[in-house]
């Protein structure tokens, strides 16, 4: 009786101390009734244990704050509809190895070809690897920095977007940018060029990104600090929405 007593005020002090994990596995190991491991081997499970479930924590909280529209994931990627993908480019990249060499990517092709997909299907695999991702459409995108401008907190939106590991910034191009709009763009771009890798999805070609900015100074300064260092993805082929209602 007594030793229960302990082993609850045991489990106890563990769940106070956030050790939920340990504190189930210790449980668990109390009612095993089977004295076959060492300590140490029994008390290096226990760990496991923790390791574990902080580990799948820190998981589900990366996805949450990523904002991820939809729960795509990389093993669920069709390779099998012609549109321009090739099998081992996309398993290096699901190593997310470019992520962690700050390199970019450039993602176009035509609507509902699968480039929002394919963008959180990398950012799911970034997060499941210990990366920090953030998603975010154009529209949204000026319309938090402009009312970063209004309320003050314009520098901790620009720490936010500069942190992540990866930034993905969806639609772009959908229509040309205003003044105030390029100049955020600049200093978002400018503050990823040192350090982290930004994902680009639209529908315009890369080739006339350069026009959509109407200030050539300015689109040189945003393009030289992307396109340089990314590997393009031009996706091809009819509408994925169109194709599956086709096969219903």
């Amino acid at each position: 009786m007594e030793a229960e007593m302990v082993n609850e005020e045991t489990i106890e002090k563990l769940i106070a101390m956030r050790m939920r994990g340990l504190a189930q596995a210790f449980r668990e190991e109390i009612h095993s009734g089977t004295d076959e491991l060492t300590f140490a081997e029994r008390f290096s499970l226990l760990v496991d244990r923790e390791w574990t479930l902080r580990q799948e924590r820190k998981q589900q909280r990366r996805l949450k704050e990523a904002k991820l529209p939809q729960p795509a994931c990389m093993e669920d990627l069709d390779l099998q509809t012609p549109r321009g993908l090739d099998r081992a480019f996309i398993r290096s990249l699901a190593s997310c190895q470019w992520i962690r060499d700050n390199r970019n990517i450039l993602l176009t092709g035509p609507t509902g070809v699968g480039k929002s997909y394919i963008a959180c299907a990398l950012a799911n695999k970034a997060c499941r690897e210990g990366l920090s991702t953030l998603y975010i459409r154009v529209p949204r995108l000026f319309q938090e920095l402009a009312l970063s401008h209004a309320d003050g907190s314009y520098f901790k939106l620009l720490g936010k977007l500069g942190k992540a590991n990866l930034l993905i910034i969806d639609d772009w191009g959908f229509s040309k940018l205003k003044e105030s709009e390029r100049k955020d763009l600049l200093e978002v771009i400018e503050m990823r060029s040192v350090q982290g890798s930004t994902l680009i999805a639209s529908q315009l070609p890369v080739e006339k990104w350069h026009e959509h900015f109407d200030d050539p100074t300015i689109a040189d300064a945003v393009l030289d600090r992307i396109i340089h260092n990314a590997y393009k993805l031009q996706l091809k082929g009819e509408s994925m929405r169109k194709r599956r209602s086709n096969l219903t």
